[in-house]
């Protein structure tokens, strides 16, 4: 009995932090309508800045309370929603998620940056270890303090939301921004302050719950998943139910850590993945909203669908530019390029998942690290079976994940997703090896597992490899064309655009949720397989859920809805490291640019690789100018094979060329267009504008009248009918007139 009391006193003490955590993201999104994926990293930047004041500079624990919570914490806030979140009230919802998670990944480099995790930094519970006794179990002031602050906030939130004016202001503009502006809201106001008591939530429980876990920028970052399941429980907007969730999830963890057995290897693990299998079957019996419908938007969203002969053209690129890379690198250097075309055949993957049937995932390089363990296990020496496996065994896992989650959209599916990947990180990928009958299942060992590149005749090597992986890349560009220009592909994108429409017209949304997310999955098991093949032994940390997160932002970033997208993910998300190689300064800038990326350009659902078609398209117009582009990159990859260019002065050459070739296609494009448009007359514009710039003439008038059938006709004879049937001429010259 007093093992239970203790479990649950103490269960009660760790809800009440997730509690506090929870509030602040209730708060922020009853308010402003955002999911704050950065909560956690917010809590983990208060905990460090908490630390730094209390026990580096050594201020009075109450002073430097008040600085995190009353200045800084709610400065964040301000901060955050002026620059970041204003705008996105009316933004599509994927845009607010790829923002949101943008942010995270900026905030977590950012503690990375500032407080590196090569020192250690203690941080002990407030009144150090003095305790009380509640029925006669031991309860620490720490603990009292965390039980009794929750309570306070809980009336607090209460009490601002439901008798205020500005509670009430808060609350409306969610419900309706337009008509509580109407009534003198003001949504903005609302917005900031929400923003400022979320973050000093977020920070309080970071400071409350890092002397028990540490302060360690990942497990901070991630804690806040607990409290994800807690406000799931409340639906985002009912706090006492939030409350309520939270309890449940603090009391879980207590009786896990009581009772669950210790020598069972696959329960030894499981405490930690209570909370993220909670919020996944959370998510599953949630009531969700009725289909949506078309929505407007204020950038206009470009997936274009090209035609055979360009792809070709454009998988030859590819092919040509790995041979290239082949030609000019050294045998390490090529194994470093193959990390990249292996990580963009990964990012390729979110192609059909969320550029054409907007379909978010957080949890792609969970698939790809399903692909890299079985072909680990089944590919020894290469043995092409293990790939086939592999794109299997990661397509059956991905429909696996997906039915359960087919009813699933927005920040209900990214959850779902980011809690399949944290399960996985906390309990799957860190079990023993371990038999199930007369099964013997091995994962990643004792921490990693040797992965042999794929045998291909006559792939032996670096370079080999590296132009293979070229080959495997084009063919499975021209995979995402050929879906692209499929009706399954027109159907995705319907479905992508309004779901209500689409089912409406007879598509079975459902059946293509499941077939597209099995394809998404099946194609990033494939390129992890070839991803573990290039790196040679891989570890669960390879393919952690904080992984996944670059490789979402820098495909959006790079263009979600192009092929050429996803190989700028795999540019940026393999190449930026080998920037810090060369330049270490370089490193705490690279843990800040994903997220920073994402956050200034996820609101643009078109990328990096649509504006570089849209600057170069006057290029193709050009022959002239367009040979002469092609010849000097041709002589700039000569030099280079020649050693006259290497290194930094290469890479910049390459790039120069054509973006000087297409900068002087536009400017020659401009000057005739100025041209043209100086010896045309005041009479030679358009008729769409003729009524605007001047008035009509009599021509232009005749001719809407024949295109609209209003052509005068005839006078009919008085001998033959005794009143007019037609229109008269005084009438007609009037209609002329009045236009």
């Amino acid at each position: 009995m007093d093992q239970f009391l203790q479990a649950t006193i103490t269960g009660i003490a760790t809800a009440a932090i997730l509690a506090v955590a929870a509030s602040g993201l209730v708060l922020t999104y009853t308010t402003t309508g955002i999911f704050n994926f950065a909560h956690g990293a917010i809590g983990m930047l208060g905990a460090f800045a908490y630390w730094q004041l209390r026990f580096d500079w050594g201020w009075p624990a109450p002073v430097a309370l008040l600085v995190v919570l009353g200045v800084l914490a709610p400065l964040l806030g301000v901060a955050i929603e002026l620059v970041v979140m204003r705008g996105l009230h009316d933004a599509p919802e994927a845009a607010r998620v790829v923002v949101s998670v943008g942010l995270l990944a900026a905030l977590l480099g950012l503690g990375l940056w500032v407080w590196p995790t090569d020192v250690a930094r203690p941080l002990t519970r407030f009144w150090g270890n003095e305790h009380i006794s509640v029925l006669g179990v031991r309860l620490t002031w720490h603990e009292v303090v965390a039980i009794l602050v929750a309570a306070g906030l809980a009336l607090g939130l209460r009490a601002l939301l439901y008798g205020t004016r500005a509670g009430l202001a808060m609350r409306a503009a969610v419900d309706d921004r337009a008509l509580s502006m109407l009534n003198g809201a003001r949504p903005h106001r609302s917005a900031v302050l929400a923003w400022a008591i979320g973050c000093t939530c977020a920070a309080l429980a970071g400071i409350l719950i890092s002397p028990a876990i540490g302060l360690m920028h990942v497990n901070l970052t991630l804690m806040i998943v607990n409290a994800y399941a807690a406000a799931m429980i409340g639906r985002l907007r009912n706090l006492p139910m939030t409350f309520a969730g939270a309890v449940a999830l603090g009391l879980l963890d207590a009786y896990a850590l009581t009772y669950l057995p210790t020598d069972s290897i696959l329960l030894a693990q499981f405490r930690f993945a209570i909370p993220v299998i909670l919020l996944f079957a959370v998510l599953l019996v949630l009531r969700q909203d009725r289909l949506r419908g078309h929505a407007a938007r204020s950038t206009r969203e470009v997936v274009p669908r090209p035609g055979w002969s360009g792809s070709l053209a454009t998988a030859a690129l590819f092919v040509a530019a790995g041979v290239v890379a082949a030609q000019i690198t050294s045998a390490p250097d090529a194994v470093a390029v193959q990390k990249i075309v292996a990580v963009a055949i990964i990012a390729l993957s979110l192609v059909p998942l969320v550029g054409f049937a907007g379909q978010l995932s957080l949890c792609q390089m969970s698939f790809a690290g399903i692909g890299a363990v079985v072909m680990a296990h089944h590919g020894h020496g290469g043995d092409p079976v293990g790939l086939l496996l592999a794109t299997v065994v990661a397509g059956a896992v991905g429909a696996l994940v997906a039915l359960p989650t087919v009813r699933l959209a927005g920040i209900y599916l990214a959850l779902a997703t980011a809690a399949f990947a944290m399960m996985l990180d906390l309990w799957i990928f860190g079990l023993r090896d371990f038999e199930v009958g007369p099964l013997s299942i091995s994962i990643f060992g004792t921490g990693s597992v040797a992965v042999d590149p794929i045998d291909v005749p006559g792939v032996d090597s670096a370079h080999d490899r590296l132009v293979f992986l070229s080959v495997v890349f084009a063919l499975l560009y021209l995979l995402v064309v050929a879906i692209r220009r499929s009706t399954f592909g027109q159907r995705l994108l319907a479905f992508k655009d309004s779901p209500a429409a689409s089912a409406t017209l007879g598509v079975n949304t459902m059946l293509v949720r499941l077939a597209v997310f099995t394809l998404s999955a099946a194609m990033a098991g494939f390129g992890g397989a070839l991803y573990g093949g290039t790196l040679g032994a891989v570890s669960a940390q390879n393919f952690a859920f904080a992984q996944s997160l670059p490789l979402l932002l820098l495909a959006v970033v790079g263009g979600i809805g192009t092929a050429a997208g996803a190989l700028v993910a795999g540019v940026l998300v393999g190449g930026l490291p080998l920037l810090v190689e060369v330049a270490p300064w370089f490193e705490n800038v690279n843990r800040v640019l994903p997220g920073t990326m994402g956050i200034a350009l996820g609101r643009n659902p078109n990328g990096i690789a649509h504006q570089i078609r849209v600057g170069l398209a006057p290029l193709r117009r050009q022959p002239a100018l367009l040979a002469g582009t092609v010849a000097g990159v041709a002589a700039v990859v000569g030099l280079r094979l020649a050693e006259v260019l290497t290194g930094t002065p290469f890479a910049l050459a390459l790039a120069a060329v054509p973006a000087a070739g297409g900068l002087a296609a536009q400017v020659l494009a401009a000057r005739r267009a100025a041209g043209a448009t100086a010896t045309e007359g005041p009479d030679d514009v358009p008729l769409e504008w003729a009524g605007i710039v001047r008035p009509f003439t009599a021509e232009e008038v005749a001719t809407m009248d024949r295109v609209l059938g209003l052509e005068r006709r005839p006078e009919p004879t008085p001998s033959l009918a005794g009143a007019p049937s037609g229109v008269s001429a005084p009438a007609r010259t009037a209609a002329g007139a009045g236009r």
